[in-house]
């Protein structure tokens, strides 16, 4: 029966090469390998229907998960970012890229990240995005052993360590320092608090937090919290309670909004600076809103939607009529870094998932058309060197496009900039 079941296999293979669906040596891959997620047939909606098809997975929070209300537009500027790819010529002038055919919902669920995964990871060459820390987290031992690249829709340092993903800007950690230190000179606090959600986004925060207030002399607490706006009462308690001068919140917007209006309701004066996921536009038409205004600001990775350069003009021409959200902004810079390593694998000729990651790490930068500096996209030095070290601070701005504007632009701390990198840092919380 063995035997049967191998020979059909073999021909059900070979009638699938035949049609293009796996690629080998004359198309794809050196030595013989097949590459899952490269066809020689157009993509669905091609452009040009002579040239091949990449195809890209997605694993996002589409529906019920804390962050929905980023992840959407996150993925539906990438899907825009590669439109555009595709129009402008494609991939080495040989392909275009796919990454609306293996689309799936995460809701923030390591168990269901995983299990979408397994039922994509056979079609697509690498993933586009895959959103979470934690989410992430769940397959990247899988993403690991097949040599398949992914860009993480996350900024945990754990990334800084696999060679397989391709981060875009400073990671959770390096932003909360860099918070903490921005603090130092505009409030001159005496005692921080980390506020957070468990798992590496928010235990990643936490220790940056903490490494910046040992340097600076700050006494520091920390106050982990379940996801879900209701579910915030201790943190509230604890904020009230021990009344920090300085609150770093690394949750959903929905949770800081709780955390904010109601700590603020109850006398609360001191300072939050949230991380970047903490923030949505919509806070603004919520009850939290004069408490935001009060006291909020946003440590960022990258600058607002409404920012001046190519590739923030290039992302809202080709988003026209959508409500801004700096989502899209994400989405959008977090796609260079595949269109740069795709480009350099199909100049090497090594069409595979290998030949991909090889490509990947010949990279020291990525040209983000101004949307981060090109020295963020660092893979090809070890993680210390490599490491993006810059932040910004937003505003809560009721006139600007996302509700945000930039108050201190790309900069390093004395922490970070000091801090040596030989681990994730949310192992030494």
């Amino acid at each position: 029966m063995k035997s049967r079941y191998a020979a059909g296999f073999i021909a059900i293979v070979a009638l699938l090469s035949a049609c293009g669906v796996f690629r080998g040596d004359d198309e794809g891959s050196k030595g013989g390998a097949q590459a899952p997620g490269v066809t020689t047939a157009p993509c669905p909606t091609a452009v040009d229907t002579k040239k091949g098809c990449i195809y890209l997975g997605t694993i996002s929070d589409l529906t019920s998960g804390p962050f929905a209300a980023l992840a959407v537009p996150i993925t539906d500027a990438q899907k825009a970012f590669w439109a555009r790819v595709n129009k402008a010529g494609g991939i080495g002038g040989k392909y275009e890229v796919d990454v609306t055919t293996y689309v799936r919902d995460n809701k923030y669920n390591p168990e269901v990240h995983r299990q979408v995964y397994n039922e994509i990871k056979d079609h697509v060459l690498a993933l586009a995005q895959t959103l979470g820390s934690p989410t992430t987290a769940a397959i990247i031992g899988d993403l690991k052993a097949g040599s398949i690249v992914a860009a993480p829709a996350s900024w945990t340092s754990a990334w800084e360590f696999e060679d397989v993903m391709i981060e875009s800007g400073s990671n959770y950690c390096v932003e909360a320092m860099n918070s903490v230190d921005y603090a130092m000179d505009a409030y001159k606090p005496k005692s921080v608090m980390a506020v957070h959600l468990a798992g590496d986004y928010g235990a990643d925060a936490a220790a940056g937090a903490k490494i910046a207030a040992e340097r600076n002399g700050l006494k520091f607490t920390s106050v982990e919290t379940p996801s879900g706006a209701t579910e915030q009462g201790r943190a509230i308690t604890e904020i009230t309670k021990n009344r920090p001068d300085l609150v770093i919140l690394t949750t959903g917007p929905a949770d800081a909004a709780t955390i904010i209006g109601q700590a603020a309701a109850a006398g609360y004066k001191g300072r939050f600076i949230g991380t970047g996921p903490t923030w949505n536009p919509a806070l603004l038409k919520s009850p939290a809103a004069p408490a935001l205004k009060a006291l909020y600001e946003q440590s960022a990775p990258g600058k607002p939607w409404g920012a001046d350069t190519p590739g923030h003009r290039a992302m809202r021409d080709a988003l026209p009529g959508v409500t801004p959200n700096d989502g899209y902004t994400s989405g959008w810079a977090w796609a260079y870094p595949m269109k740069a390593a795709l480009d350099a694998m199909v100049a090497a000729g090594d069409v595979s998932r290998k030949g991909l990651l090889a490509a990947v790490k010949t990279l020291r930068t990525v040209d983000y058309e101004g949307m981060l500096p090109p020295e963020a996209g660092n893979y090809a030095d070890a993680a210390n060197t490599a490491v993006f070290r810059q932040t910004l601070i937003n505003k809560v701005d009721e006139q600007a496009p996302t509700g945000v504007t930039i108050v201190k632009d790309f900069f390093t701390g004395p922490t970070a900039q000091g801090y040596t990198f030989d681990g994730p840092c949310y192992d030494k919380l």
